[in-house]
């Protein structure tokens, strides 16, 4: 019996399982998204100095503070109390605290337990959708880095590489050894993704002279590629567009931002790479049907 046999004889308690690790892991995915971008920052910013002071060696240079996804402990950012075991269970610790911190009261964002919430839901959909298979928890750790980049994309417009690159090598690596898709079609899946939207940027650049979107775009899409063929490019890049169009339409009209505000798109590639592992090939034979093809 292999291990994915012995947990599809009990779906359940498997069900069950993976969503209280959803939970626990969503509640590790806040630390993700509020000190990787930090992370990223300081090291940026020692880099700077370095080259800055590289014709004087013995200038000073601002000495590092310790800080990655394990320390500091997790405290108030209000009152830097401490907190204990107890305080962090996700979702129940909220809940039981009223959204406040124990020490000194101050609230705390309602966006920490809807991402344990969500990442546990995340996590329960693709046994539901695909069964207890292989693919499934591959899409649970494809949902995950999604969600990761798509936070950290709407706080720092920012895609980082230690999520995109690692994302877009699963994908090429899940798909030649279990060949869900053939192992040519993701390869060129990457390469079109990649070069879609650096040929975007640059006839944007070219003609406005402005940046229309990041490199980490780029990386995105070759990673959606990656996962699910060259075949689903032109869906997940039409999907983003239109959702984009419309969301951010409505966020600018809202904020009464210029037209010139930086909007992420990260968060609407992902949105779009979702939906297409779960609905793109009934939204595609559904077009061509529509549209006589087929």
């Amino acid at each position: 019996m292999t291990f994915f046999e012995a947990f599809a004889n009990a779906p359940a308690f498997t069900i069950g399982l993976v969503g209280v690790f959803g939970l626990l892991i969503g509640s590790f995915f806040n630390v993700v998204i509020y000190r990787l971008p930090k992370m990223m920052e300081a090291n940026w910013r020692q880099e700077c100095e370095y080259l800055l002071n590289d014709d004087d060696p013995s200038s000073p240079q601002t000495p590092a503070k310790q800080f990655n996804l394990a320390i500091p402990s997790s405290h108030c950012p209000s009152c830097h109390a401490p907190i204990k075991a107890w305080q962090n269970i996700p979702v129940i610790s909220y809940i039981f605290l009223c959204g406040r911190c124990a020490s000194c009261k101050t609230g705390i964002s309602l966006r920490y337990p809807a991402i344990e919430l969500i990442t546990a839901l995340a996590s329960i959909f693709p046994l539901l959708m695909f069964g207890i298979t292989p693919y499934a928890f591959a899409i649970i750790l494809f949902s995950w880095l999604l969600l990761i980049l798509t936070v950290i994309d709407i706080d720092h417009q920012l895609l980082p590489d230690q999520l995109t690159l690692p994302l877009l090598w699963l994908g090429l690596l899940y798909n030649s050894i279990f060949a869900h898709i053939p192992i040519t079609d993701a390869l060129w899946g990457a390469m079109l993704g990649y070069m879609i939207l650096w040929s975007v940027f640059w006839l944007f650049k070219i003609v406005t002279g402005k940046e229309g979107m990041g490199y980490g775009d780029f990386k995105l899409l070759a990673a959606l590629g990656a996962w699910l063929g060259w075949q689903f490019l032109p869906l997940i890049i039409l999907l983003s567009s239109v959702v984009g169009a419309v969301c951010g339409g409505i966020i600018l009209a809202a904020r009464r931002n210029s037209t010139s505000t930086p909007m992420p798109f990260g968060p609407y590639l992902a949105g779009a790479g979702w939906i297409a592992v779960f609905w793109g090939e009934s939204i595609i034979d559904a077009y061509l049907g529509m549209a006589g093809l087929r």
